[in-house]
């Protein structure tokens, strides 16, 4: 039984939806062919899902420069593998400048598609913060001075 869905505001004119019964898209019965109150469509019948795109914005040469399109079941391995590009470039950019990584941290951001309400990975974002030390700054070389004279004798046994 195909089930026709419509009504105003975007909520179902179906009478069995409204007593609880689950609506399907009429081409399977599993959950990514049930369509959830409220939405257009099931998962399997999304067309913003299938011509959803991404792309990087960052100045760093890394994939998905040129936008392009992902699977959503596997969104957030790519995503991930894309993310952590720029913290290997991160390590990259330290070792060739005399310079440290102290932290670098990748999140996921999710959103709801607002056709099939599915969730799904929307982005990434990966921050840096890379130390650099310049031994002819007379400012370091100073610290390196305090730095000795704080931490002479902090390790010594007085009992022995």
């Amino acid at each position: 039984m195909k089930v026709e869905i419509g009504g105003i505001n975007g909520y179902m004119s179906n009478p069995y939806a409204a007593q609880g019964h689950q609506v399907t898209d009429g081409k399977g019965v599993g959950p990514e062919h049930q369509i959830k109150p409220g939405k257009k469509s099931s998962p399997a019948e999304c067309e913003t899902c299938k011509n959803r795109k991404y792309t990087d914005g960052s100045d760093e040469m890394v994939s998905f420069k040129a936008p392009g399109h992902i699977d959503p079941d596997n969104a957030a391995a790519v995503v991930l593998g894309h993310e952590q590009e720029h913290v290997s470039n991160a390590y990259n950019k330290a070792r060739n400048n005399n310079g440290h990584v102290e932290r670098a941290t990748v999140r996921l951001k999710t959103d709801i598609c607002p056709e099939c309400g599915r969730s799904y990975i929307s982005g990434g974002e990966t921050n840096t913060q890379i130390k650099y030390y310049n031994e002819e700054n007379p400012y370091q070389k100073d610290l390196k001075q305090t730095d000795a004279v704080k931490y002479r004798g902090a390790n010594v046994d007085i009992a022995a």
